[in-house]
């Protein structure tokens, strides 16, 4: 299945830049460029001479269509190739679904105008379901490639709970970082301290009330991952363990 792998790690690559660009639309406020129009751009299929914001959005468009086709053939190979109740291609099915969800609500943030300069508190809440279920589709996507090549009966390790725990604060931090991330957009500042003020002003927005969580929800995210990792490479001698435990550490500190 050494095909099936190389494929399903290629498809996790192909997903990170279209996650990647998806965070210049945000950044750039160009998810309004085609409109409250979907799946159509502006009420047409291709706009001529398109505007950089339209440009930007339009590609985000074309691109996340073609991971979703690329999910879809690894759902249909998983199925077809491995036995039933192999974890690849269950974790193979996940990403298919998460995939769906995925495309659902990058319409219904269009479609509701939750894009641009839209500063409700809906948005922000739509932002962190928008990144929980993009890290999801990773992760499945990930297990997919990581799992392709084991045989059925292969035996399962347990997770410990302290792994859990840490992805859980991860996914914590990552939601509270989509709000961060939505609030430097919305309400940009020149500095650390401007933006400090900007946080405890009397009457600041709800989405930089929010925002002072991320930086301390990552400081314990990082502690958790690095202490998983670090007791996974001294517990366990299989060196596929410890070079995943080196990789995290290294992630981590990046």
């Amino acid at each position: 299945m050494k095909n099936f792998t190389r494929f399903a790690w290629l498809v996790l690559v192909a997903n990170v830049a279209v996650v990647a660009w998806g965070a210049l639309v945000r950044a750039t406020g160009s998810g309004a460029g085609c409109g409250q129009h979907w799946p159509m751009c502006n009420g047409v299929l291709l706009p001529r001479s398109p505007a950089l914001a339209t440009a930007i959005e339009l590609t985000h468009r074309v691109t996340s269509g073609l991971a979703l086709a690329l999910v879809v053939v690894l759902a249909v190979w998983a199925w077809r190739a491995l036995p039933a109740g192999h974890p690849a291609r269950r974790a193979a099915s996940c990403a298919l679904a998460f995939m769906v969800m995925e495309a659902l609500l990058g319409a219904g943030l269009v479609l509701f105008g939750l894009v641009a300069k839209n500063a409700s508190p809906v948005r922000a809440w739509a932002m962190v379901l928008h990144l929980t279920n993009t890290l999801l589709l990773l992760g499945s996507i990930a297990l997919s490639a990581a799992w392709g090549g084991r045989p059925s009966g292969a035996p399962r390790r347990k997770v410990p709970a302290s792994a859990w725990v840490a992805l859980g604060v991860t996914m914590f931090t990552a939601a509270t970082g989509a709000i961060a991330a939505l609030g430097d957009t919305l309400f940009p500042a020149h500095s650390f301290a401007e933006g400090l003020r900007q946080d405890l002003g009397e009457g600041a927005h709800v989405i930089l009330r929010l925002r002072l969580a991320h930086p301390f929800a990552a400081m314990m995210a990082a502690a958790a991952a690095l202490a998983v990792a670090i007791l996974s490479a001294q517990r366990v001698a299989e060196p596929a363990v410890r070079r995943r435990a080196g990789l995290v550490a290294g992630a981590v500190s990046l």
